[in-house]
């Protein structure tokens, strides 16, 4: 009998009780981006089109390392099922450890990046923008991995709601932040992109400080003996790295991937460029509150794999692919009936948009198209991660992005199709990615209980 025919209801009420605040906690990322976007958008659409850009750069500059130590999640979610809580909290100070391990390398990806807007043929005034708005996010990054430590932590035992807390937190400060700084309110000069920028890391730091709190609090302190994990321990950073490292080169490619892809299509000139964002800015509002049903899944599904209780883990899977369908399938109709008014909220105050706005429309229902494969992506993925199947995710996802990049190059540099046939391939590289996924989850391989002991072993 296929695992997904499993429903549960208690496993149902588990699952959203443990996803929903980690919804709530990605959804105020997404909110966070989408604001300073428009923020920017109401400047001009060269600055939404460079804050699209360098944000996009910015991640790929980091990515690795943060799907490296997400991995955290996966990992004390394992140790608590296999009721070793005393564990836990020593993945957090490995987490760290590799943090500052990676300082070095962030510092040469920075250097090496910020240079890459000039190759890609954009407005000059776009370029210049991007990269200032890129090495601002960058100065922040190191208080950016620590939080990813700390919530993957928090995430892993199943108090999802510490990292809500600290993450509407932080969208608290930003927002009035990013207003005052970007349009110059409240006694703060106007610094428009360069605001939206310090703002973020602004919000990042006090979020990290509030996470830093709760973990030194007394009562988990007592629960979790956090005095005592403050060592190296060889054996869980090893397997650390053992299992995240697919997941963060995963991350690191595909983003990488997409990162190109996207610099190729904002060649095609600012109407696209900032149609792009237009567009990406109600896909975030789709795909990172599902990210938090992802992380919720992971720690299920790595609590029951390392208690090695295959039964709820089936009845997990259902729930997820039961909420995410209903949900993309929700966001579908939405974005494809209403994609006019969608598009017409990014409109300037003043300025031609009708350009903008045509391209725009037919992205959205491209998106309304991918959005419920995305769902499927999603919610596969995060039991595979759960379940340790990292290295076939990596092999399989990287292989499907760079054939797509390298399909998307000829479409738009050798053969020079426009943009409309550029989003087509786009959305059938999302659903062919969600077919793949699909197929590995539904066979046997990631459950035969000789490879769960390999990747629970240290």
């Amino acid at each position: 009998m296929s695992p997904l025919k499993h429903f549960s209801r208690a496993a149902t009420v588990e699952l959203l009780k443990l996803a929903l605040p980690m919804v709530v906690s990605q959804g105020t990322f997404a909110v966070m981006i989408f604001t300073d976007r428009y923020f920017m958008s109401q400047i001009d659409p060269v600055h939404m089109a460079a804050a699209l850009g360098g944000g996009v750069a910015s991640f790929f500059s980091f990515c690795f390392f943060s799907g490296l130590l997400a991995y955290g999640n996966a990992m004390a979610a394992q140790y608590l099922g296999a009721g070793e809580p005393g564990k836990c909290p020593k993945v957090v100070t490995q987490g760290l450890l590799m943090t500052a391990m990676s300082i070095p390398f962030l510092t040469l990806i920075a250097f090496l990046v910020s240079g890459i807007f000039d190759t890609m043929g954009h407005a000059p005034e776009q370029t210049g923008l991007s990269r200032t708005y890129y090495l601002i996010l960058m100065s922040g990054v190191l208080a950016t991995l620590s939080k990813v430590c700390f919530s993957s932590y928090f995430a892993g035992i199943g108090r999802t709601y510490v990292v809500m807390i600290c993450d509407v937190f932080g969208l608290i400060v930003n927002v009035p932040l990013s207003y005052a700084m970007v349009f110059g309110k409240f006694g703060f000069p106007a610094l428009g992109i360069v605001g939206a920028g310090w703002s973020t890391v602004a919000a990042t730091v006090m979020a990290l400080a509030l996470f830093v709190a709760f973990y030194l609090a007394k009562e988990h302190r007592a629960t979790f003996g956090v005095a005592r994990s403050f060592v190296v321990d060889t054996g869980i950073l090893r397997r650390y790295w053992r299992l995240g490292f697919p997941s963060g080169l995963e991350m690191f490619l595909n983003v990488a991937a997409f990162n190109l892809f996207l610099l190729m299509f904002q060649s095609y000139g600012i109407a696209e460029s900032a149609a792009a964002a237009i567009v990406f800015n109600w896909d975030i509002l789709s795909f990172v509150p599902m990210i938090g049903l992802n992380v919720g899944v992971i720690s299920l599904i790595g609590r029951f794999v390392g208690a090695r209780d295959m039964a709820r883990t089936n009845e997990v899977m259902t729930a997820a692919f039961g909420v995410a369908l209903l949900y993309s399938a929700t966001l579908a109709i939405v974005y494809s009936v209403f994609r006019h008014a969608l598009v017409d909220v990014f409109a300037p105050p003043e300025g031609d948009f009708a350009a903008i706005r045509e391209i725009a429309a037919f992205m959205m229902i491209g998106l309304s198209c991918y959005v419920m494969a995305d769902a499927v992506i999603i919610v596969s993925g995060g039991i595979l991660r759960g379940a340790g199947d990292t290295r076939w995710i990596m092999i399989a996802s990287v292989s499907l992005h760079w054939a797509m990049l390298v399909a998307q190059f000829l479409i738009i540099k050798v053969f020079d199709f426009g943009p409309k046939v550029s989003w087509v391939a786009f959305g059938v590289m999302v659903v062919a990615i969600a077919i793949v996924y699909l197929r590995r989850l539904l066979g046997s391989r990631w459950r035969d209980p000789a490879v769960l002991d390999a990747v629970l072993a240290e």
